[in-house]
């Protein structure tokens, strides 16, 4: 995947993933379980003081100043989307931990970094959306230390897929490229030469994914990000269309969660 160019609202639908840039143009981000979730990465992957942190996916910056503020790490937070690199510089100045964190457009693919730089490589709701998952995840893997952890948060089938119409109505508006089941995830780290690896598997539901993400989302964030989609809704007829395909589900939509759970998933170096 090449590097995606800022563009302004009104050039979000020639895009190859709207579903992104209204994400970093709103200034916001979600994955599955929250900020609970996180947690439970962080631990995992013996994240404390003094660790250096890769972050793949940053999105506008969340995970990386909350691992600087509440952690004392030092954190490098990588997106392919320059707009949420802007998003993320805005969040660690606002948050006071620019000494700590910086940020670097970048192909998860393809990343930019010597071997064995990082104590910890994260990735929250990244991989679904990548083409090459094994090339992905042998990149975390050789810009961690021997000894480190590659861990990550996905989106996981916890049974069979769900009916053709459900799946495609996810690739067409989040561009998520492929799901995999659990033991999916856990072959691409076995895969990429990780030992020890962890699996912990969460159902979930429309309900307490949408509490994890408001718990996520500090009060003026969920402000901003209202006042610029009324404003973008009203000013760009690509915000426009992509709400209306958004709202467009199919009839199966509510028995996603039948189907749909997510995954953390650790390995050792």
């Amino acid at each position: 995947m090449e590097n995606k160019k800022q563009s302004s609202p009104e050039e979000v639908s020639e895009l190859e993933s709207p579903y992104f840039e209204f994400q970093a143009y709103l200034g916001i981000t979600k994955h599955m379980g929250g900020l609970k979730a996180t947690k439970e990465l962080i631990e995992l992957c013996h994240i404390n003081k003094g660790k250096y942190v890769l972050v793949v996916g940053c999105s506008v910056g969340v995970t990386p100043c909350y691992l600087a503020k509440r952690y004392g790490c030092r954190v490098v937070g990588v997106d392919i989307y320059e707009r949420m690199i802007d998003r993320s510089n805005e969040r660690v100045k606002r948050e006071g931990v620019e000494d700590r964190v910086e940020f670097r457009v970048a192909d998860a693919q393809n990343l930019p970094f010597e071997n064995a730089l990082f104590d910890a490589v994260i990735c929250e709701s990244v991989n679904a959306f990548v083409e090459d998952k094994q090339r992905a995840v042998s990149e975390y893997v050789r810009v961690t230390k021997p000894g480190g952890y590659v861990g990550l948060n996905e989106c996981t089938w916890i049974k069979a897929p769900p009916p053709t119409e459900l799946v495609e109505y996810l690739s067409r508006i989040s561009g998520v490229k492929e799901i995999l089941t659990s033991d999916g995830w856990q072959e691409l780290l076995e895969g990429s030469g990780l030992r020890e690896t962890v699996a912990r598997i969460y159902k979930t539901n429309a309900l307490s994914q949408w509490i994890n993400e408001v718990r996520q989302t500090e009060f003026l964030d969920f402000l901003r990000a209202w006042y610029r989609f009324l404003f973008l809704f009203i000013k760009s007829s690509a915000c426009r269309k992509f709400t209306k395909e958004a709202l467009t589900m199919p009839k199966s939509i509510f028995g996603l969660f039948k189907y749909f759970g997510y995954g953390i998933y650790v390995g050792r170096k």
